[in-house]
Parts: structure tokens; C-alpha cells; sequence
């Protein structure tokens, strides 16, 4: 009898952008790579392939995931959103508006890791959470200002060859007084 191998493959179902694919990946196989090269969804891009740039960021469950190191068998059941998933139909996300309109981008290769933990950054601030820069981390002293310095610290993890950041961090404070603003007017 031939010894049996354990399979190095496995079938799964990612949820991503609202859409459901089934296929069949190597067990070592990354996000990044299924989305790219199994999916033909792009826009994250492989920058160090080591999560140290930020350019492959995506959101897994509403939180920055950097795919590049996120095994794809691990993503199975979480909910994906990629870049090309924050539109709604032809209208662009405020954040994608934002760095359009404020040229947070140069070269664009950077830019739909840096919008994806953009619009994290957002969430995570209106949710209270602190970062290294916040002065202030008692829960009672609520949300800090979302500063220059704030946005900088909270985008520390994306970087930008071309040296855009002083756009990004203009088009993220955009978005998320926005967001802010749609928020109170709801």
C-alpha cells in the first residue's frame, strides 16, 4: 500500500467585495497572490513581500490586513474589501475622492494600500482607539483630535516612494471630517 501524503491544496470560499469565490489554493499560497494572480484583482499591489511597505494593505473584516503575510486559507469566511470593492458603482469612496483630489498619489503604486488603511484609519479613530501619538489614552478623554500628527502616526505602516505624504495625510483629515459630517447629519 502506497503511503498516504496529506494534500497541499485546499478548496476554499473568499468573500470579497460583496462576491463569493471558490478555488482551490496551495496551503501556502497568500492573499496577495489569490487575489492577484488567481482573481485578477490588482489594484493591491507587492511591494516588499515582507509587510513592511503597506502596498498589498486590504481590509479583512473592516481591519488593515497587510495580504502579502495573510495565508489565503486563513481569510476563508472574513469578509475582503480590496480597493476596487470601496466605489460604490462610479462613485468613488471619500477617501479615493479625497486623494484624487488632493494628489495623494504620484506614481499610484502605493496609493490603493495607502486608501485601504485610510479608510481604517478613519474607522478605527471614530471608534476611539488611540495610537502612539494620542496624548490622552483614558477612555473617558474620548477620541483625540485627528491631527496631522495623528493621521502620520496612524499611516506609519504604508509607505510612499514618490513622497506624497503631506497630500495623504491632507486627503485623509478630508475624508474623515466628511465622514465626520455625514455622520452628525445622519
Amino acid at each position: 500500500m502506497a503511503p498516504s501524503h496529506p494534500s497541499t491544496h485546499s478548496a476554499i470560499t473568499l468573500h470579497i467585495n460583496g462576491e463569493k469565490y471558490s478555488l482551490s489554493v496551495d496551503h501556502r499560497t497568500t492573499l496577495l497572490d489569490a487575489l492577484r494572480e488567481r482573481l485578477d484583482l490588482t489594484g493591491s499591489k507587492k511591494g516588499c513581500d515582507q509587510g513592511q511597505c503597506g502596498a498589498c494593505t486590504v481590509l479583512v473584516d473592516g481591519r488593515r490586513t497587510v495580504s502579502c503575510l495573510q495565508l489565503a486559507v486563513a481569510a476563508e469566511g472574513r469578509e475582503i474589501t480590496t480597493v476596487e470593492g470601496l466605489a460604490d458603482g462610479e462613485r468613488l469612496h471619500p477617501v479615493q475622492q479625497a486623494f484624487l483630489d488632493l494628489d495623494g498619489y504620484q506614481c499610484g503604486y502605493c496609493t490603493p494600500g495607502q486608501i485601504c488603511s485610510a479608510v481604517a484609519v478613519i474607522e478605527e479613530h471614530a471608534a476611539g482607539w488611540p495610537s502612539a501619538a494620542t496624548g490622552d489614552v483614558r477612555p473617558e478623554a474620548g477620541p483625540p483630535p485627528l491631527t496631522a500628527e495623528e493621521i502620520r502616526e496612524r499611516m506609519s505602516g504604508n509607505l510612499c516612494r514618490c513622497g506624497a505624504y503631506v497630500s495623504i495625510v491632507r486627503a485623509v483629515a478630508r475624508a474623515a471630517a466628511e465622514q465626520s459630517t455625514t455622520e452628525a447629519a445622519a
